[in-house]
């Protein structure tokens, strides 16, 4: 139950994933990082690969590893599917985020607003302007990739860094150290980028033996106001 809790927080406070950003000229004031994340974000409609996941410690150990798919549709839209260790599936669908654990026979809903609100997977499935929640804080070159981190501005987004490797101009790696201190790295391989992805991939039912924890958002309903 506890590394379940660990990778939803992570994916909650994570998620979305890879592109290629088609390459041009430099923009003035803006280092190479800077300019492939803000491709990334504005270029992506959707993106389906494998995905391989480490959770590292504060003591630099690895406590947990998972492998999975990810498919992501913008805006508002991604499918992250583990197999391995064992069966999970997170499932934005514009409206509302679906965590269910096979195993535990356990379904967790949120309204997407209130789930994905102030943590960095609004750089998977969210809009264009997805970096106004973020501060750009450079860039550097390790191991032939281009590495941009980002700041989270929400003091309460649960990360304090994210980093995003591109290679060649296609995302390929993510860090993300929390504030446990605790390090996600995710790496991404085969994917494809604004491909058409079946809409069904982005439903999802709660099965008949599972447990629902949580009250969907309704089609058509507003957010609730927050003072």
């Amino acid at each position: 139950m506890k590394g379940y809790r660990m990778r939803i927080r992570t994916l909650l406070g994570i998620a979305s994933l890879t592109l290629s950003a088609t390459s041009a000229g430099g923009s003035p004031g803006k280092d190479a990082g800077e300019e492939l994340v803000e491709r990334f974000v504005a270029d992506v409609e959707t993106l389906s690969g494998r995905v391989e996941q480490r959770l590292i410690d504060a003591n630099g150990d690895v406590i947990e590893v998972s492998s999975g798919t990810l498919d992501i549709e913008r805006p508002g839209r991604f499918r992250w599917a583990y197999a391995e260790p064992y069966e999970q599936l997170l499932v934005a669908d514009g409206r509302n985020v679906w965590s269910y654990d096979v195993d535990l026979a356990q379904v967790t809903v949120k309204p997407q607003d209130e789930a994905l609100a102030n943590t960095p997977a609004l750089l998977l499935g969210g809009s264009a302007d997805v970096m106004r929640e973020f501060d750009y804080d450079g860039s550097y070159e390790n191991g032939g990739m281009t590495w941009a981190r980002l700041v989270p501005i929400g003091a309460d987004s649960g990360f304090k860094r994210v980093e995003l490797a591109f290679d060649d101009a296609q995302l390929t790696r993510m860090v993300f150290l929390d504030n446990l201190e605790q390090t996600t790295i995710v790496s991404l391989y085969d994917v494809e980028v604004n491909a058409s992805i079946d809409p069904y991939r982005f439903r999802f039912t709660v099965p008949d033996d599972a447990d629902l924890v949580g009250t969907p958002r309704a089609a058509g309903a507003a957010p609730e106001d927050s003072d």
